[in-house]
């Protein structure tokens, strides 16, 4: 387990995503993930984050400046071993004496270069850190969301139901069967209405309306003073929060009645296309 843990923190996974290894060195990396599931769920992090980060900024590094860097690492490489080549050439032509400041040169030249290196290496681990954190943030930020919309959800059911229970409850409540006319005979549907709280509700379980296309309504009237007043439109199907739909408060009627009209409702009547009433 230590052993692919070190194999993970080499850096070796984002230069495989950045596709800058070389075939053996592809194939090496193939083989671990084959053979370790942890080496395949990091190298599926580095991906994803390395997409996202991608998605981000809606661009990607300038392939000029990418071959530059890339380049220029590997021309320190060169002139590393160059150096040591070099170096090499001149003990064995001419032994000379080195004190300390001349030895140390090279070395401090290597260091340099390899902390180059080692930098490019913790920028691209940083990026890929950033955008996994910034995916399990948003995966997070998703799911309070749902959680959010379940939880409003639960309360407008939890809404519903009380005043579902009120209507049998409150004494002020009269249940009204409307009838079938001429036009729809068998038709049928309940209502609940309080004139004290001015409120009326369909009962949705109830309808026996006659079909209507997705261009229609059931839209319900309450007739005062012998004149229409509109209570709104319900289009008859039981909802997943409720069996009864609340329509517009009225506080006085003489009768109530339901048309078939346009979707959203007329401001008058069509009375060709009544389908259910009841007098009070």
């Amino acid at each position: 387990m230590e052993e692919t843990r070190e194999y993970i923190e080499s850096g070796i996974l984002e230069l495989y995503v950045l596709g800058d290894l070389s075939t053996e060195e592809k194939l090496q990396v193939q083989a671990m993930v084959q053979k370790h599931p942890l080496v395949k769920a990091e190298l599926q992090e580095i991906e994803k984050a390395a997409y996202l980060y991608a998605d981000l900024h809606q661009t990607e590094p300038s392939p000029v400046l990418r071959d530059r860097v890339l380049n220029s690492l590997l021309t320190n490489f060169a002139d590393d071993r160059n150096l040591k080549t070099v170096t090499n050439r001149r003990e064995e032509a001419t032994v000379r004496k080195m004190n300390a400041s001349s030895a140390a040169k090279p070395t401090v030249s290597v260091f340099y270069k390899y902390g180059f290196a080692a930098s490019l290496l913790l920028l691209c681990a940083s990026i890929a850190a950033t955008a996994i954190l910034y995916s399990r943030l948003r995966q997070s930020q998703q799911q309070l969301i749902t959680l959010a919309q379940s939880n409003q959800k639960f309360a407008n059911q939890v809404s519903f139901m009380q005043d579902e229970i009120s209507v049998f409850r409150d004494p002020s409540f009269k249940l009204i069967q409307l009838k079938g006319t001429a036009k729809a005979p068998n038709s049928a549907l309940t209502v609940a209405w309080s004139a004290t709280r001015k409120k009326v509700m369909v009962d949705l379980k109830s309808v026996k309306l006659p079909e209507t296309s997705k261009d229609q309504q059931y839209q319900l009237w309450a007739i005062v003073d012998q004149k229409p007043v509109d209570l709104g439109v319900f289009d008859g199907a039981l909802t997943d929060t409720a069996d009864m739909q609340l329509m517009k408060s009225v506080s006085t009627a003489q009768a109530f009645a339901v048309t078939i009209e346009p979707r959203g409702g007329s401001s008058n009547p069509t009375m060709e296309q009544m389908v259910v009433m009841a007098s009070l």
